[in-house]
C-alpha cells in the first residue's frame, strides 16, 4: 500500500511515520510537507535512508502540487497532519489557519475525490468542542463550538470532510484527540514549553487564573489510533 502522510515532518506525524515503517515494512511512505517553523526533516534523520520512505516538499493548499504527488506515486491512503496549530498564533492572524486547516483539506478531498482513493484520515482535535468545562465527554454526535480560529478551522474542515462523505461517498475518518504530547514536540507547546523553561531557569507561564485544567493525550496511544 502506498500511504501519503501529509506534515508529516512535523510532532505526531513524524512519529505516525515512523510507526507506519516498523509495522508495514512492505508499505511505501511518502511525506508531504512544506517545512514550515514547526516541520523538521531531522525528526526523520534515522528512517530518512530507508527504500520505502520518500520526502516531497509542497502545500497541501496547492492543488497541482497536492494532485502531482498523489498521482505520481499511485497513493492509495491519505493521512492529513498538516495544520497550522497552535492557538496564540491564531488569534494574532487567522489567514495561514484558513489556508492550511480549511483550504488545504478541501484540496486534499477533492483529490482523494478524483482519484478514488481507498481512505481519507483527517487529524483533527478536541478544540472543536470548545471550552473544556462543557465537551467532556463526548462522542461522535458531540456538538461543535469553536473558541479560537484554530479550532474553526478544524471544524470547518472536520465538517466539509463529512459533507465530502456524504455527498460523494469520500471513505473518510476523523480523529480528535486531546492536548498532545511526545517525542519531537515544538518546545511552543505547554508540557515541553514547561520543562524546558524549567531547565534553564525561566519562570514557567501561567494561563488564565491558575485554575485551568486539561486532558493530555500520550503520542504513542495517538499514533496507534491514527491508523486503520
Amino acid at each position: 500500500m502506498n500511504i501519503l502522510v501529509t506534515g508529516g515532518a512535523g510532532f505526531i506525524g513524524s512519529n505516525f511515520i515512523r510507526q507506519l515503517l516498523r509495522n508495514h515494512p512492505d508499505d511505501r511512505i511518502v511525506n508531504f510537507d512544506l517545512l514550515t517553523y514547526a516541520g523538521h526533516l531531522s525528526n526523520l534523520a534515522d528512517i530518512s535512508p530507508q527504500a520505502n520512505y520518500v520526502f516531497v516538499k509542497g502545500d497541501i493548499a496547492n492543488r497541482q502540487a497536492a494532485e502531482a504527488v498523489i498521482y505520481d506515486n499511485q497513493i492509495d491512503v491519505v493521512v492529513n497532519f498538516a495544520a497550522e496549530s497552535h492557538v496564540d498564533r491564531s488569534i494574532l492572524d487567522a489567514a495561514p489557519f484558513i489556508h492550511s486547516n480549511f483550504l488545504g483539506v478541501k484540496t486534499l478531498l477533492e483529490a482523494v475525490r478524483k482519484y478514488r482513493l481507498k481512505k481519507f484520515i483527517q487529524i483533527s482535535t478536541d478544540e472543536v468542542y470548545g471550552p473544556t468545562t462543557s465537551r467532556f465527554p463526548a462522542d461522535e454526535n458531540a456538538r461543535l463550538n469553536p473558541s479560537s480560529p484554530y479550532a474553526a478551522s478544524k471544524a470547518a474542515a472536520d465538517l466539509l470532510a463529512l459533507s465530502y462523505f456524504k455527498t460523494f461517498g469520500v471513505p473518510l475518518c476523523i480523529t480528535r484527540s486531546a492536548n498532545n504530547y511526545g517525542r519531537y514536540q515544538f518546545p511552543e507547546k505547554l508540557i515541553p514549553l514547561m520543562v524546558t523553561n524549567t531547565l534553564r531557569g525561566r519562570t514557567l507561564p501561567i494561563y488564565g487564573n491558575g485554575q485551568n485544567s486539561g486532558i493530555g493525550s500520550m503520542l504513542t496511544i495517538i499514533v496507534g489510533q491514527s491508523s486503520w
